[in-house]
């Protein structure tokens, strides 16, 4: 898959929700991994702030990212909208320290993405593949966050209040394309007795009950709810009367879970890469959210290429009888068993690695270590399978090679193992020739790399 960005830019303006100030957010393209980015065009220097989740520098009522003095609140809504679209890039513009809150939700955010439009881009799309768990548990809230191996993205939330309004909810994201319909019109929400704490730490200056479910669960004095009320400008409600208050009835029986749940895909964004694997959130909020985020980040910065995900069940693409169909190679030089990926720029195949191969016999009889020349020829082939794939009638051309760069090998290779090559174009073919990197794995390690360039001759 590709990366992708939007076909042409929007602008969305409202109130924001802590400072109450007009906020104008233009959302632009933004080019090849750019990722996200938030600038602020209201200050002289106009700073630009990476969305990523060391950037988070405070999550009690939303997520702010932050350098310096400079700041920017409440940018999940947009943040979700965008990865739920599947945009890998974009630049937001916005002329005050906060998003617009608009409703509470990412509905209109995920509605003018979907009017402009999205546009594929030439660099391919990277996804972080979870392929153990990995958990992160707050023993204080008795929040916690795990994210399990699975072929697609998904999202289970469970909340837990001690509320006679809002006891347990649960809300499920099964595939990704649901988003808009199922979730990005739910709207944050707040109990009336956390909002004199929220007004005295100058917060919610911009909240109202279009633009938030208020939920009252606590009975009080006529004459106190009154003096709240007042104090957010809203009219008054009986005291008597618990349950939700707000103008609008609620989306879904389960809006506040779905909204946990849209707020961790906020957070998940600032990942930095898109997911594969299911998350299960229980009493989510944004400051578990963000620690399970900075700890995928540094998952991703440890394992900057993932080894591809290899399952032996599944027919290759290509067998070893496709395969000398396109190579001219054969025993005891035919080094790749099969291919089990392939796309315009990358190409993924396998060699098991046999104690019978002829080269075990000399190197070495008492410690057979298969030659690092061979792991290099090997990825060569595999390299070959894709560039021959782009030609017709490749049984009648070959491919040879022009030089080989950095090569490095990192760990032994032996009888048992099974290697794993990814190949990828690092430019376009141009006058026949081809310039690879290329990474041989063993499990989820590197056991070597190599940068190839080919030329593809047509044979005599």
């Amino acid at each position: 898959m590709k990366q992708r960005t939007l076909k042409e830019s929007f602008s969305i303006s409202g109130k924001g929700l802590h400072t109450g100030l007009k906020v104008t957010a233009t959302f632009l393209p933004a080019p090849e991994n750019t990722g996200y980015k938030v600038q602020r065009i209201d200050l002289p220097e106009q700073p630009i702030i990476d969305a990523v989740a060391e950037n988070v520098i405070e999550t009690s009522r939303g997520t702010v990212i932050g350098r310096g003095d400079v700041r920017i609140s409440t940018i999940e809504h947009a943040m979700a909208a965008l990865y739920c679209a599947d945009i890998d890039n974009c630049l937001i513009q916005v002329d005050a320290p906060e998003l617009p809150i608009l409703e509470g939700s990412a509905l209109l955010y995920a509605e003018e993405i979907e009017r402009v439009g999205v546009v594929e881009q030439k660099a391919e799309k990277d996804y972080f593949v979870i392929k153990s768990k990995i958990e992160v548990v707050d023993e204080a809230t008795g929040s916690s966050i795990i994210v399990l191996p699975d072929d697609e993205f998904s999202v289970n939330v469970m909340v837990s209040y001690n509320s006679p309004i809002l006891t347990n909810q649960y809300a499920a994201l099964e595939r990704i394309s649901d988003f808009k319909t199922e979730f990005a019109a739910c709207r944050t929400f707040v109990f009336v007795r956390e909002i004199e704490p929220l007004l005295k730490n100058n917060l919610i200056k911009g909240g109202d009950l279009d633009n938030a479910i208020v939920i009252y669960d606590q009975e009080m004095e006529q004459a106190e709810l009154d003096r709240i009320a007042d104090t957010l400008g809203v009219e008054h409600k009986p005291a008597n009367q618990l349950g939700y208050i707000n103008n609008k009835p609620l989306v879904f029986d389960n809006e506040p879970a779905r909204h946990k749940l849209l707020d961790i895909l906020g957070d998940i964004a600032l990942a930095g890469r898109p997911i594969r694997g299911r998350i299960i959130a229980t009493r989510p909020g944004h400051t578990i959210n963000n620690k399970f985020a900075r700890i995928l980040r540094r998952e991703i910065g440890r394992q900057d290429l993932q080894a591809p995900s290899y399952d032996p069940n599944k027919v290759p693409l290509m067998d070893t009888n496709k395969i000398r169909t396109l190579l001219p190679h054969r025993y005891p030089f035919l080094l790749v068993d099969k291919v089990i990926d392939m796309g315009e720029k990358h190409v993924v195949g396998v060699k098991n690695v046999s104690g019978n191969e002829p080269f075990f016999q000399g190197h070495f009889p008492q410690e057979p270590v298969m030659p690092g020349v061979l792991i290099v020829e090997a990825m060569a082939q595999t390299g070959g399978l894709l560039v021959l794939s782009s030609v017709d009638e490749p049984e009648r051309y070959s491919t040879y090679f022009m030089k080989i760069d950095n090569v490095k090998f990192r760990q032994k290779v032996v009888p048992g193992d099974t290697l794993i090559f990814h190949l990828s174009l690092i430019s376009e073919m141009r006058r026949g020739c081809a310039y690879m990197k290329g990474y041989a794995f063993v499990g989820e390690k590197i056991v070597a790399e190599a940068e190839f360039m080919a030329q593809i001759i047509k044979n005599k």
